[in-house]
């Protein structure tokens, strides 16, 4: 009786921490997509400044006005 008690109290942690590793997993990919649809939506539609392509980590090239590496590259810089 006793092992049929503690093989069940096993059998349950178990499935609980199965359970738990399935719902994290899901939680994460949940996170990751509305992060990148978060970063896709903030993108602006407009060129970027001179000041913004810097900020986004990028250097303004003045020969082509555009925006070379970086969040904003090969964008036109206004």
């Amino acid at each position: 009786m006793r092992i049929r008690r503690s093989l069940a109290a096993v059998i349950a942690t178990a499935a609980l921490a199965g359970l738990g590793l399935t719902g994290a997993a899901t939680a994460t990919a949940a996170t990751a997509t509305a992060t990148a649809t978060a970063a896709t939506a903030t993108s602006p539609a407009e060129s970027p400044t001179p000041g913004e392509c810097e900020k986004g980590g990028g250097t303004v090239d003045r020969a082509t006005n555009t925006c070379r590496g970086g969040t904003y590259n090969g964008q036109m810089v206004d």
